[in-house]
C-alpha cells in the first residue's frame, strides 16, 4: 500500500502573465488602500496646523477691525394694490 502513495509535489503550472499582472496590481491596490486608511488616522502635520491657525487668526483680526452694524436693507419694490381689470 506505500508503494502506491505518490509523494512527489503536485505539478502546478507556471503563472501566466496576466495571472502575474493581476497578482502584483492587487499587492498594489491593497497598499494603497493602506496608505489612504492611515493618512486619515494619523494627524496632518504641524505645518499645515500652523496654516490654518494663521489664516482663522486672519480672519479674526478682520472681525475685529470691522465691526458688523445692522445690515442695510436692500429696496423692496412696492407692492402693487390695484389689480389688473381684465
Amino acid at each position: 500500500m506505500s508503494a502506491e502513495l505518490d509523494l512527489s509535489p503536485p505539478e502546478v503550472p507556471e503563472p501566466t502573465f496576466l495571472e502575474s499582472l493581476l497578482r502584483y496590481g492587487l499587492f498594489l491596490g491593497a497598499i494603497f488602500q493602506l496608505i489612504c486608511i492611515l493618512a486619515v488616522i494619523i494627524p496632518t502635520s504641524k505645518g499645515h496646523e500652523q496654516e490654518e491657525t494663521e489664516s482663522n487668526d486672519g480672519k479674526a483680526t478682520e472681525q475685529m477691525k470691522k465691526p458688523k452694524g445692522p445690515v442695510p436693507q436692500i429696496r423692496q419694490k412696492p407692492k402693487k394694490e390695484s389689480k389688473k381689470k381684465r
